[in-house]
């Protein structure tokens, strides 16, 4: 039987994020710096054999039983649905976040590789918006992609949503209109410091208290029941669909967090706010054994703190931005 990852405060960690590459093809704010990124050099990046081997030593001897792909973007990783193919047959949970510019191109052959769900990163539905947060005209070829992605047979998809006060603050009954009327889960996520300008601050947070406030004008929902998610779900109703909050910052769900990431270039993480990391990147290619893979992983789970600490005074903001450690 697979020995599980327990940390000190108890909790198993199932749950492993895979950054796959560290570069997009946007260039939000929220992610990158205006003058943009320095990309990782290409024999910096785990390769498809490298992200497998972790992943297969995680599922086979640590209990491991999901796999998100994230990024930077992972559709700008060439032949993606390759490795899709070799972490579905691990017999996992296997999902993956995009921003959806190019997902039209790839939907189907995401889903007959094995993908599972699908969370895709919108924070806008207005064009000239869209082009102030991402520097791109690629709202119609995300909504395309969200529209494909329903085709393919993904479900549920899901919609990540982040309001920030003074920006898209008055898009929450948009979203929740966008998808009532398209069959997707819209889910807000309260703003987080993580983005690459480091303008975050706790006056730009709208709170699940105020998107709650805010559907309730409009809507009729209740609660259900809400499990281990991050996610606070509601139920319109009417029978039309729900709609999730993720109350990271107000109420973050650190005590019942399983999540591990592993970066692009091999770092392991315990935390998306970790200051510190395990590099498991030389033993993968200086002769490392799976065990010796395996205890440092052990190790660095071991090492993770109670919560996060936003908004308190000892809080140290990490020096990576969100492209840089998958979300």
């Amino acid at each position: 039987m697979a020995e599980g990852l327990i940390d000190t405060f108890g909790r198993v960690h199932t749950d492993l994020r895979i950054s796959v590459t560290d570069r997009c093809n946007f260039r939000c704010a929220y992610c990158m710096p205006e003058e943009g990124m320095q990309w990782l050099d290409r024999g910096g990046i785990l390769s498809y054999e490298e992200i497998v081997r972790v992943a297969s030593i995680l599922v086979n001897e640590a209990g491991v039983k999901s796999i998100r792909l994230t990024g930077g973007e992972p559709t700008v990783r060439a032949r993606l649905p390759i490795l899709v193919e070799r972490l579905a047959a691990l017999g996992v949970e296997l999902s993956m976040t995009t921003n959806g510019a190019t997902l039209a191109l790839i939907a189907h052959d995401l889903k007959a590789a094995g993908l599972q769900r699908l969370n895709i990163s919108i924070d806008t539905l207005h064009a000239d918006r869209f082009f102030e947060l991402t520097k791109r005209n690629e709202l119609s070829r995300v909504i395309e992609g969200i529209h494909a992605a329903v085709e393919a047979g993904f479900d549920p998809v899901k919609l990540n949503v982040v309001p920030m006060r003074g920006i898209n603050d008055d898009e929450v009954l948009d979203f929740l209109r966008f998808g009532q009327e398209n069959g997707v889960t819209v889910r807000f996520i309260e703003f987080m410091p993580l983005d690459a300008q480091s303008e975050w601050s706790n006056e730009r947070v709208i709170t699940a208290k105020e998107i709650l406030e805010t559907a309730a004008t409009e809507y009729e929902f209740e609660p259900i029941t809400r499990g281990s998610s991050p996610a606070e779900r509601f139920r319109f109703t009417d029978g039309s669909g729900e709609f999730g909050v993720i109350a990271s910052v107000t109420e973050p769900f650190c005590e019942a967090c399983d999540r591990m990431r592993l970066t692009a270039d091999g770092q392991l993480r315990n935390c998306l706010f970790a200051l510190g990391h395990t590099d498991l990147r030389p033993l993968l290619r200086d002769g490392g054994t799976d065990e010796d893979i395996l205890d440092a992983i052990r190790g660095e789970v071991k090492k993770k703190w109670a919560g996060h600490a936003i908004n308190q005074v000892h809080f140290i903001r990490p020096t990576k931005s969100m492209s840089q450690l998958g979300g």
